[in-house]
């Protein structure tokens, strides 16, 4: 090795904290490393948007790109403030963890859950059709924010109006479906979305979409969406799993007392 070579250094960017522009939006991507001290992270964070500042129009929405690291509530506040100051609004947290995703939604922010894309020795693991485990949620998903899952996802509370929920399995709200909810994200017909009360901005499952009723029925027992010949019908759920079954054939659910809609009711 001569002298030249020597004098010359790598940045390994994988290692520090990133931002990344895309569209109308801001990527910030955590360091790859097995411990992450936070407070020297932030303050990393803040650097950088001090040295970039003017870059970004004020509330520019950001997108967390946690990947494989685990963040829980208290370090996604930390990074929110550090971005609140430069006045960029961290609106969304893409994670492979679970208990990242869970503590993000709590917090409030819309959360995409992500199957890992790296292996613990880093290399690429190959996409799978099967579905994640389900993502079980304590919370109220209010206006503004979205949940993104590659598997079944439940949540013990309301879906409200300007809120969504975009599953490539089912759907369960024990609350009140005041939002979007779309199961079956990837192409899954057999998918369904179930409800306490049902009163949806939209319902969809797989390709079909569903408006909303004009006029709201005061049901107070819950109900299920699902996919028949005739389009995405509702029925109440209390039979549901013992009266219909899902024929691949036809990609959609009959009864199986009657090999018909019974007393589904069309949307």
């Amino acid at each position: 090795m001569n002298s030249s070579e020597s004098s010359i250094s790598f940045v390994n960017c994988s290692s520090q904290i990133r931002l990344k522009r895309e569209e109308n939006k801001i990527l910030l991507f955590l360091p790859q490393t097995d411990e992450l001290n936070w407070v020297e992270l932030c303050q990393d964070l803040q650097c950088r948007l001090q040295g970039s500042e003017g870059s970004w129009e004020s509330g520019t929405i950001v997108y967390l790109m946690a990947k494989d690291t685990l963040v829980d509530a208290r370090q996604l506040q930390m990074l929110a403030s550090s971005l609140a100051i430069a006045h960029l609004d961290l609106k969304w947290v893409c994670t492979s963890r679970r208990q990242t995703a869970v503590a993000a939604a709590t917090a409030g922010y819309s959360v995409e859950q992500q199957f890992a894309t790296q292996s613990l020795t880093g290399a690429e693991v190959p996409p799978t059709p099967i579905l994640a485990e389900p993502l079980y949620l304590e919370t109220t998903i209010r206006s503004g924010r979205e949940i993104r899952h590659p598997g079944n996802v439940v949540i013990i509370g309301d879906l409200n109006p300007g809120g969504a929920v975009i599953a490539q399995g089912d759907i369960v709200i024990w609350g009140i479906l005041r939002g979007i909810a779309h199961a079956g994200a990837q192409g899954n017909r057999g998918a369904r979305i179930m409800a306490l009360k049902m009163d949806p901005t939209q319902l969809r499952i797989a390709d079909l979409v569903a408006r909303a009723p004009d006029a709201h029925l005061d049901i107070l027992e819950p109900e299920v969406a699902y996919i028949t010949k005739q389009g995405i019908c509702i029925a109440k759920a209390v039979k549901f799993s013992k009266t219909h079954i899902f024929v691949p054939e036809a990609q959609s659910w009959i009864d199986s007392e009657t090999n018909t809609l019974d007393n589904s009711e069309e949307k």
